[in-house]
């Protein structure tokens, strides 16, 4: 018995990083070895991800209102800051993907699949949606996940409970700290859950069903990387005016993995609100802009819809001028916006985008099934992208406004 508590206690105090690691690992040796019996740990990865799932929602409700609750007046959260960080990052990914899929034009065969869910109208109908989901019902908000209500509602209710008695904002407090806890022990299930994941996707799909789209996968993962590796750290650096790197590696790897193999930003919420503890950043700005850039920082979804619109327009041979790539760029960053934190959220927008260059809406969704063959790996480097994004954007905020070490910031990280 001690011997089995010795063993839990040394994996529970263990990095989190190589655990998972060894857990992607496993997984492929599993799903190579014995593909029938990957496909049954596959519940792991799915039992993993509906707890995420299932704790995100009212983490981000209780952690927000009792953030702004407990907030002292006169704070400086630096929401301003980040939001326009967030916005950049998105619309300089459109930009970078406009350039790759210039520089290296990708055509498809289209397929014959299609695809049962409808796409939005136009961007009128984006907004329309994103105003809705703002004055959801909370109880329905909580339900569905929708995280744009639920902040809303958290928002609301937190400066509303800045009135409250000091006894009622020591309760949120609690119910904060206690919700925190349960998120704390689903994400040391991550290296199980992933090895499950890993297992059952590999022994799915495996790699050839990937072969044929080769091309576009490269054009995307391409870009995902220039934003990651070159865009993300210049913003990075003209904000700090540090060296970005040590602080985007660190959240590529601790944020970055866990969202690649996950699939969605809104769970991959308390693995970014772990790391922005670590690197001891605010908490009256984290609760909100972390959640807040789980629904709007989304550079990863507006590299996909223009890179498949784009390739769209090659494959149809229709010419697109500078003004018009441009403005592709603008209304792929409003509609990643407007995508779901959910997986393959980005896919359903692509007919918006191929609508402004007249591309009929069968051959449209015909690129959206595409989207959803790739989306093994589109995805998961999109969700990757947004989730780690979501930090690097944070704390960049945090250390220029407090005159931070960034450097400093991530030793302390990477030792806790």
């Amino acid at each position: 018995m001690n011997l089995l508590n010795n063993l839990f206690k040394r994996i529970a105090s263990g990095s989190l990083v190589v655990q998972i690691v060894i857990g992607i690992i496993a997984g492929i040796l599993l799903a190579v070895a014995a593909p029938d019996v990957a496909n049954s740990v596959g519940l792991f990865g799915s039992l993993f991800v509906k707890a995420l799932k299932a704790v995100a929602p009212i983490l981000v409700f209780v952690i927000v209102a009792a953030s702004i609750a407990n907030q002292k007046k006169g704070a400086h959260t630096n929401m301003r800051s980040i939001i326009s960080l967030y916005l950049i990052g998105t619309f300089m990914a459109a930009l970078v993907a406009v350039t790759m899929s210039f520089l290296l034009p990708t055509t498809l065969t289209l397929v014959t699949t299609n695809t049962s869910a409808t796409p939005p109208g136009g961007i009128g109908e984006v907004l329309n949606t994103l105003l809705f989901k703002v004055v959801d019902n909370p109880v329905n908000a909580l339900a569905s996940g929708n995280f744009i209500g639920i902040l809303a509602w958290a928002i609301a209710l937190g400066f509303c409970f800045q009135h409250a008695s000091e006894s009622t904002k020591a309760v949120l407090n609690d119910v904060s700290n206690g919700v925190s806890g349960i998120v704390k022990l689903v994400i040391r299930f991550a290296p199980l859950g992933i090895f499950g994941l890993v297992s059952q996707t590999i022994a799915t799909t495996g790699f050839a069903a990937l072969a044929g789209y080769s091309h576009l996968i490269m054009v995307l993962l391409l870009s995902m990387g220039i934003i990651a590796l070159v865009v993300n750290p210049v913003i990075v650096w003209f904000k700090t005016k540090q060296n970005p790197y040590p602080l985007v590696f660190t959240c590529i790897k601790e944020s970055g993995i866990t969202a690649f193999f996950t699939r969605s930003s809104a769970a991959n919420i308390p693995v970014n609100m772990e790391l922005c503890k670590k690197l001891e950043l605010h908490e009256d700005t984290y609760s909100v802009s972390i959640p807040l850039g789980a629904t709007v920082n989304m550079g990863g979804a507006a590299i996909t819809i223009t890179v498949m619109t784009l390739a769209a327009v090659h494959t149809l041979g229709i010419q697109v001028d500078i003004a018009t790539a441009l403005l592709l760029s603008t209304v792929a960053a409003v509609s990643a916006c407007g995508a779901s934190g959910v997986a393959g959220g980005s896919l359903l927008l692509i007919p918006l985008a191929c609508s402004l260059f007249g591309v009929p809406n069968e051959i449209s969704m015909q690129v959206v099934a595409a989207g959803f063959i790739v989306g093994v790996i589109q995805d998961s480097a999109e969700t990757a992208l947004n989730s780690s994004t979501d930090v690097i954007f944070t704390a960049a905020a945090d250390i220029a406004a407090s005159s931070g070490d960034i450097a400093a910031k991530v030793k302390t990280a990477t030792a806790s």
